[in-house]
């Protein structure tokens, strides 16, 4: 069994959850901070058997996909750009598979 941990654009998340809980895969959200821009991240976490990895892996790649940011005004943000940069890619996502040495599930009986 593997955990992966994907940190993703706040926009694409939804489209991230849709996709994985609609091929069986179960998922936990966790809003978090970070990235250029300060724009909001959500932090995925996904346990799938080592046979699906791939697959997951994949519909984090299909949804969450890179794309230019909006042009916005950028003046609180100016110290960030380096000289020449005019153009930005936002989205993306980051992917962390890790072994998992033992899973339970609770269930509350009763």
């Amino acid at each position: 069994m593997k955990l992966i941990v994907a940190i993703v654009q706040d926009y694409d998340c939804d489209r991230l959850l849709n996709e994985a809980t609609s091929k069986g895969f179960r998922a936990t959200r966790i809003a978090s901070t970070g990235g250029f821009l300060r724009a909001g991240n959500t932090t995925v976490l996904l346990g799938v058997a080592d046979a699906d990895v791939a697959t997951a892996v994949q519909i984090v790649a299909q949804t969450c996909t890179s794309r230019p940011a909006p042009s916005a005004d950028t003046s609180d943000v100016v110290e960030w750009y380096p000289s020449g940069i005019d153009r930005v890619e936002i989205g993306g996502g980051i992917v962390f598979i890790l072994r998992v040495e033992r899973f339970e599930r609770m269930r509350v009986t009763g």
